[in-house]
């Protein structure tokens, strides 16, 4: 999605945050400051797993305090984004996802090869590790649909992720850049699912009760002590890696909204909000539990999705958006994903409400799809002048 809508024409807009886009697309700073509110509050929702992850491998893995594994991380990519910037973050990330595909790949590969000396009791029949996937569960049917929704849309408008477009020269590299990626996460992403797979064999209590501590633990449930220690130290270093990595790409993304929207985009500036972007996230992590991340990074995407996305998509593709459509559609989307956010514990899980609730995005979307369509279609007079030329350069390759 992000490859065949997104990538070149953004990087052709000559934009360097999504506000700058919104800006320029639509001439308002009405709608700079809405999304600049966005974009802080999507960047605080994704860095707090993060530190909640940090924390919660400090705590399993040495039985230190887990805030300790959270602070490091703050302070680590605090002091690297503001001495650094861009560049130094671009080469970190770079080294980190090399890293991060020995960490988790390691584990797969050593459990497969030196076949662990479990008794035979000890792992769980097929039937009983994978059970069959019933369609006829409309509830999980939903829940599934929706989380992809969530997934293919919500990337399109991850701050960290389209601040790397802003690194190519032109739009024919930003295709290519998003090319190779598609190819490198594909690679990466097998792993996770052969762990997952390997974990409901051989460690079914852990893979149901605590799949956020699958990987750590794994190594030393099924191999021999010396290649555990090994394999399990590596692992925790790709966890770090991949903390660091997802975190500097949001605080580089957060400072340059920030430092631009009060610090006037100096380079002190950008130092102090990159110290901000790092503590409010921080300070929440702290209060907060780090039970289910995967679902709270998925509920983070399901609120991109129903915001950002559609503002990017409709800005691209489509010349009747206005200022106040993006705005009315933005704010809609905002408060009904988050409402369902900030609201879920109050609703049972079992049902179709708790389904709703749980994975909103199947519904939050096309609200706030439709909440800027007919909104723009109401305020046709809105339409910028300068669409046609602004579109034009989105759209004619620069070959």
């Amino acid at each position: 999605m992000l490859l065949l809508f997104v990538a070149a024409p953004l990087r052709r807009s000559g934009a360097y945050t999504v506000p700058d886009f919104t800006e320029a697309r639509l001439e308002s700073r009405g709608v700079r400051r809405m999304t600049s509110v966005l974009v802080i509050l999507i960047g605080w929702l994704y860095i707090v797993p993060q530190l909640q992850g940090a924390a919660l491998t400090v705590g399993i893995t040495t039985g230190l305090p887990r805030w300790m594994g959270a602070v490091g991380v703050a302070v680590i990519v605090g002091v690297v984004v503001a001495a650094g910037g861009m560049r130094s973050i671009t080469f970190v990330q770079a080294f980190q996802y090399w890293l991060k595909l020995t960490a988790v790949a390691a584990p797969v590969v050593f459990v497969l090869l030196l076949q662990p000396g479990a008794a035979p009791d000890a792992t769980v029949a097929f039937e009983q590790a994978f059970p069959p996937f019933s369609v006829a569960d409309p509830d999980t049917v939903y829940r599934a649909v929706s989380l992809l929704v969530a997934l293919l849309l919500g990337t399109l408008g991850l701050p960290h992720v389209l601040v790397r477009f802003y690194t190519n020269p032109d739009g024919v590299a930003a295709r290519r850049t998003t090319l190779i990626v598609l190819g490198l996460l594909s690679v990466f992403y097998l792993f996770p699912v052969a762990i997952g797979m390997l974990g409901r064999v051989f460690q079914p209590e852990l893979a149901a009760g605590d799949p956020d501590a699958l990987l750590l633990l794994l190594p030393h449930a099924v191999l021999p002590s010396p290649w555990a220690e090994a394999l399990t130290a590596l692992v925790i270093a790709g966890a770090f890696g991949a903390f660091l990595s997802t975190s500097s790409g949001l605080v580089v993304s957060l400072a340059g909204v920030v430092s631009q929207e009060l610090f006037a985009g100096s380079v002190r500036g950008f130092r102090i909000a990159a110290a901000l972007s790092v503590i409010v996230p921080l300070l929440v992590a702290a209060v907060t539990d780090s039970a289910g991340l995967a679902g709270s990074v998925g509920l983070v995407f399901a609120f991109t999705a129903s915001t950002l996305c559609p503002a990017l998509l409709l800005g691209i593709w489509w010349r009747g958006l206005t200022a106040r459509g993006a705005v009315a559609g933005m704010a809609t989307g905002a408060v009904a994903c988050g409402s369902a956010i900030l609201l879920g514990w109050l609703v049972p899980d079992a049902g179709l409400a708790g389904a709703l609730i749980d994975q909103p995005a199947a519904w939050t979307v096309p609200l706030a799809t439709l909440t800027m369509v007919l909104v723009s279609r109401l305020d046709r007079r809105g339409i910028p002048r300068g669409t046609d030329r602004f579109l034009a350069r989105l759209h004619v390759p620069e070959r």
